[in-house]
Formats: C-alpha cells, structure tokens, sequence
C-alpha cells in the first residue's frame, strides 16, 4: 500500500528514508510502490538524498535496488517517536558503560531534547532514571580502542599503573603487557594479559592504566589457562585459583554471542564477562541456577544469540521456544 502522506518532494524525501532505515535493502520497485511513485521518481529522490549527505548505495541483482550504507559524516537523522524516547532513555543511562562518555551524552541528549515536539519532550523530561555505576571507575573510549587495537594487532603495550595500597608488581616502569583480551565485568574494564617480566598472566583495571606511546613489539598469542576468559577472570577475583567451569559458583554457566554492540551489553551483563568481537557483536559469558533462566536471561537483550556452548544451554532454549510457542497459542477465554 502506498504511503499516504507521500505527495510532496519534502514528505516523500521523508517517507523514502523512513523506509531505507528500516530495512536493509530495497528494490527499486518494491520502494516505487510503497511511494505511490515511478522507479524514475525514486532515482531523483536518491540523488536528493545523497546531496543532503545520506550515503544510499545502489544494489545489483535481479531486484536491483537501494540501501542505507555508512558514511564519512554523520547526516541528519530521521527517528519516530519511540524511536526518539529510547534514544534518550539510552542517553540517560550511557553512564553505567563505565566508559567516559558522560559529557558527550549529555551533550547529545540536550540537543535531542532541542529538537523533539513538545509531547516527546514531556515523556523524556518524566522519565526517572538512575544509573548505577561504581565510583571512580570511568575509562576513557580512547584507551579502550587503543587496547582494543592492540589486541587485534598483537602488540605489546606499555603503561603506568595506579594501584592504591598495592606495592609494584614486579613490572617496573613503565609496565609491560601482551595484552590478550578487554573484557567489562560488574561496570569495570580489565585487560587480561600476559606480562614477559612475571613470566605469567596478569589482569589489570583499565581505569587505572595510562597507556604510553608507542606500543611495543608485536607477539605471539597465547591461550589463557583452562582456555575460558570469564572463568579465569572470576577464579583471580575469588582467589580459587581454578579456572575451570565452576570458578563463578553458578550452578548453570554459559558462552553466547549477541548481535549488539558491547556497550549495549555491558550495562546490562550483570556478574557475567563481555567482550568485544567487533562492532555490532559481543561474546557474553553468564550463569544461572538453572538453564532455563539463563536462556530467557539472555533472551532480554532482544537481540540474535548464537549459542556457543555447552550443549546443555542449546538444548534449554529450544525448550524456552517449544514454551514460547504454547503460550503465543494459548488464547483467553
């Protein structure tokens, strides 16, 4: 059916970038007819679009068509209302990350708010949120991509580190590290690496690391004992010294990957470990009592799961589904 209100050059610029935002592609003539329009009036419309600085790609094939891609800056935005409500409930809590972005979000909320009609600004200004967060802990996104960056390239990095009350490690200055993995837990960023003057691995808080350039000589990965991150993370925490499936005293312990971004995880991950696969993916390791409640736990980030293991969390969704599926079925007297 097509969209009503889209009679006018302005209104139909709107309607067709609504449409390129909701989906991934487009064929042409799959976006004519929702547009009431031509093929030949959707091309203009694009090149509208691409002058307003709105990167639309064009896409081959048989059903040849259009799509939304990235660009180098960050054009106007087009949002509905829920849209609107949940970027700033977003930008609210932006601060239980534990990454340093306060400023900036507070700075984007206010220019949200700037623009928003009257009705949506009365539903942000009511909304009452607090974010808990520890004290003391904000990292800088810097030095996260920095870390990150030095993760993926295999380069050794060189720090100083503040550790109140700890008397040095061994490392000297500054200190040195292979850094492996940068995983959140319970709102703090840690690297987990190995360090060559301990001759053994090593975990640090990232808030309390100041990253000296230029990074050190590349190196060869190594695998962290009992091969699980989130266990031999936990078991350093506990002091149990066993990184083995039970070190986070869960009965029931898991390992997914989310489609989301890690800093719509993090907030959200509780005592679990996540880490960062890259842009819109995170591993997230977690536990419950049972494995039912940890498949419908990790069924709130309302994202795609890839169940990595074990067998036992695989076997508990396709439970929760089978239940899923009674109870949308199930209809009221």
């Amino acid at each position: 059916m097509p969209i009503a209100d889209a009679t006018t050059t302005s209104s139909r610029l709107l309607a067709l970038l609504s449409l390129l935002q909701a989906r991934r592609d487009w064929p042409a003539e799959r976006l004519a007819g929702r547009l009431g329009v031509s093929e030949r009036t959707v091309r203009r419309d694009v090149d509208r679009l691409r002058e307003l600085g709105y990167p639309v790609q064009a896409t081959r094939g048989p059903e040849g068509g259009y799509r939304l891609g990235a660009g180098s800056e960050v054009p106007p935005l087009l949002f509905d209302d829920e849209q609107a409500v949940a970027l700033a409930v977003a930008l609210r809590t932006a601060v239980t990350t534990g990454a340093d972005v306060e400023d900036a979000a507070a700075r984007a909320l206010a220019t949200l708010r700037q623009v928003l009609p009257s009705r949506l600004r009365q539903r942000v200004d009511a909304l009452e949120l607090s974010a808990g967060r520890p004290a003391g802990v904000s990292v800088g996104t810097d030095v996260l991509v920095a870390l990150s960056a030095a993760v993926r390239r295999r380069e050794e990095v060189r720090f100083d580190y503040r550790a109140p009350g700890r008397p040095d490690d061994g490392d000297g200055p500054p200190r040195r590290v292979q850094p492996h993995h940068v995983v959140a837990r319970d709102g703090r960023w840690y690297v987990v690496g190995w360090s060559p003057a301990r001759d053994d691995w090593r975990v640090y808080r990232v808030d309390r690391m100041e990253l000296r350039v230029p990074n050190g000589p590349r190196f060869t990965p190594r695998e962290v004992p009992g091969g699980d991150v989130a266990a031999f993370l936990t078991a350093r925490f506990t002091g149990s010294g066993d990184p083995g499936p039970r070190a986070a005293g869960w009965a029931c312990r898991g390992e997914v990957v989310l489609d989301l971004p890690v800093e719509r995880v993090a907030p959200f991950a509780q005592d679990g470990v996540v880490e960062a696969l890259g842009p819109d993916r995170t591993r997230l390791v977690a536990g419950a009592w049972s494995w039912a409640a940890l498949a419908a736990s990790l069924l709130r980030f309302d994202a795609d799961v890839e169940v990595v293991g074990p067998p036992e969390l695989r076997a508990a969704f396709a439970d929760v589904a089978v239940r899923a599926s009674r109870a949308a079925s199930s209809g009221g007297g």
